[in-house]
Formats: C-alpha cells, structure tokens, sequence
C-alpha cells in the first residue's frame, strides 16, 4: 500500500489550501492515480487499522439498491449516520438540543459532544425500530444504490445498472461500454451527499476482471481506504460471478483532499511502515453477487497497526 503513502506525502507536499463546503478547510491536490495488482494481495491499508465488516456491509448496501441506513445499522453500521441525523436534527419534528453545526461542535465543546451522542443514540434507536421513522429519516436519498440498480430514465423506465454491467462481461467481455454511473444530475438536489465515486468501468484481458473508479471527491484520510477495499471487494465478486481472475483496481481521484483536522493523524500514518496485504476469502458456495452476505466474506491475514481515529466532516 505504499502508493496510498505516496499520495498523502504528495498531498502534504504539493496541496493547496482550499476551503470546503464544511468549513473545516483542506490541502488540496487534482487529478491523481493509483494502481493496485489484486493478484498480488488483497489492497487493504495497513499502516492503520481499517474495520473491513463496515466495507463489506456497505458494499452489499449499495450492491442490493439500498438507500436506507436500517440495513447498515442492523450489520452495526454507522458510517452513514450523520447524514441522515442531519436531516432529523433539522427537520420540525425534532425538538432536542440544537445541533447545527454539529460535525465541527462535537469535536470542540465536551457538553455539546454528550448531547450529540444522546441524540445519535435516540435516532438510531427510532431508526431500528420505528418503521415510520425508519422509512422518513434514515433515507438518504437516490444515492448510490439508487443509481446502480434502479436508475430512472427521461422515459420513466428504470436501468438495472449493475446487473447488465454484469451481462455484458460474461457475454460480451471485449466491450468498452462496461461502466456504471452513480453521478445523475437531474437526482444529485435529492441525494444527502451527491456521489464522490462517481463512475467506475470494467476490463476483461487474459481471464481477468479489472476496474477503474473515477472518484470526483476523496477524503484521503478517513474515506480513501474504504473506497480502495470496497471497489477492490466489488471487483473480486464480479469476477466471481463471471468465472474470472481478478486483474487491477485502478484508482483515478479528482480533488484528492486531506482535513485541516486530520493533519496529526496523517503524520502517524506517514511514520509506520506499511506490512504485508491479507487475502480475500469467498463463500464459493455463492453464485451471485446479489445473493452474497457478510458472513460469506473473510479477510484473512490482516495486520495492520493500530486504529487511527478521525473525526469526519460533514
């Protein structure tokens, strides 16, 4: 993983001070490139330890047209949470403490913080068990899931994105139409956060399956790993399914951004030496991708150094 090393050295060394939409500020690089051998190990980041159960759980989220975070809350899930919380805390039904601003208040003021996480608590708790309240604010909007498996079309049909991606590899492999676009325009008003990674496209050559994502926006620190592992994981389960070999994951960044607030996490990562990659193991017993669990994937032979904590901008 010392191409993810690579690129936060160059981040801090060649990035410019931009502001954001936050307010947090960042260092800023554009138009970026990492290449990962998925024979040669399975890419996930070892200088920190990354919880891989929360990749895997939002990759089959996105991969069943999911857009609502009650499935990922049921698989201890919370990666999503302050983004649809936004949407309660600032709705008229809520009528808690103020949370505006959250996301910077609860990393400065310790009172705020504990109402936060009071307030977090209550709105997972409504979201578990409240079908209503489930249904109004733990959705997200047509975000990822929604445009993968159920985009809309200007005649009022829907595409199946994925699923005939899928069919075009096993029956039309040399093609140079196998991609899939999360970025709608007409939706992104609608989405809670508009797709960082936008688009990704296939390549078959010599048995094997590669994929390139084009990801417009990256949070180096905190999203990059996850977005490394979870297309890594997408492209192993395609090339399960078409009875291929897994080639490269191709990670192509627009505005790749390191946090004003992450600078001291960033320089412990930068001083540990990455260590060996783990292995991907596969329930073969499972065809498809969409009948595929948690529990059908394994990680085998992580070792990474420990966790890193961050807080996320929102």
């Amino acid at each position: 993983m010392k191409a993810y090393q690579e690129l936060l050295q160059d981040i801090l060394t060649n990035g410019t001070k931009k502001e954001d939409r936050t307010g947090t500020g960042t260092i800023s690089v554009f138009g970026r490139q990492m290449r990962f051998d998925l024979a040669a190990g399975f890419p996930l980041v070892t200088t920190k330890r990354v919880p891989f159960r929360l990749i895997a759980s939002e990759m089959l989220w996105f991969i069943k047209g999911d857009t609502n975070i009650r499935y990922l809350l049921q698989h201890n899930n919370h990666i999503w949470n302050e983004w649809a919380f936004k949407k309660w805390v600032e709705s008229a039904d809520y009528s808690g403490p103020d949370m505006s601003n959250f996301g910077l208040r609860s990393q400065q003021d310790e009172t705020f913080k504990l109402q936060y996480d009071e307030q977090m608590d209550e709105f997972v708790k409504k979201v578990l068990e409240d079908d209503e309240f489930a249904k109004q604010y733990g959705e997200l909007g047509d975000v990822y899931g929604k445009q993968w498996r159920d985009w809309t079309t200007t005649q009022g049909g829907t595409i199946d994105q994925l699923k005939e991606v899928i069919h075009m590899i096993k029956t039309n492999p040399d093609s140079r139409r196998l991609i899939v676009s999360a970025w709608n325009p007409e939706d992104v008003p609608s989405m809670a956060l508009p797709p960082c990674h936008t688009l990704f496209q296939f390549y078959v050559a010599e048995g094997k399956l590669s994929c390139q994502l084009y990801q417009r926006s990256a949070d180096t620190f905190l999203g990059v790993p996850f977005n490394i592992a979870g297309y890594a994981l997408l492209t192993h389960l395609i090339a399960h399914e078409c009875g291929l070999g897994v080639g490269e994951f191709v990670h192509t960044i627009g505005d790749a951004h390191i946090y004003t607030n992450h600078m001291d996490q960033i320089q412990t990562l930068l001083n540990r030496e990455p260590r060996e990659l783990p292995t991907l193991k596969l329930n073969k017993d499972v065809a498809s991708i969409f009948d595929f669990d948690v529990s059908d994937i394994e990680m085998l032979d992580y070792n990474p150094h420990p966790t890193i904590k961050a807080p996320v901008a929102v």
